[in-house]
C-alpha cells in the first residue's frame, strides 16, 4: 500500500475506516526521513478516516521534528478536507 524511495512515498489503494489502522502502522515504519513527501495519486477510495490519517501524519511529523507534505491529493479527499474545515492542514 505504501512504497518509499528516499523521501518520496506513494500511497496506493483505498484509505477508509476498514484499513486506516493498517495504513498508519505501515507508515510509522516508513516515514522516518527528516522530510517526507506523500504522493496520494494512487489513492482510490476515501472516507473521513483518510482526512484523520493525514492530520495524524502531520501531528506525528511535528512531534518528531520532521516535515511532511502531500502531493496529488485526490479531488474526493480535498472535498472532505474542505467540508471539515481542515484543507489548510493538508495543503488541499
Amino acid at each position: 500500500m505504501i512504497s518509499c524511495e528516499g523521501e518520496r512515498c506513494r500511497v496506493q489503494g483505498p484509505i477508509t475506516m476498514g484499513n486506516v489502522t493498517a495504513v498508519l502502522a505501515e507508515s510509522s515504519k516508513l516515514f522516518t526521513s527528516p522530510a517526507v513527501v506523500v504522493d496520494l495519486a494512487g489513492v482510490t477510495d476515501v472516507d473521513s478516516a483518510a482526512v484523520s490519517l493525514l492530520l495524524e501524519w502531520r501531528r506525528e511529523a511535528a512531534k518528531a521534528n520532521r516535515r511532511i507534505d502531500y502531493t496529488n491529493v485526490p479531488a474526493n479527499l480535498k472535498s472532505l478536507a474542505e467540508l471539515y474545515g481542515v484543507s489548510h492542514f493538508i495543503g488541499a
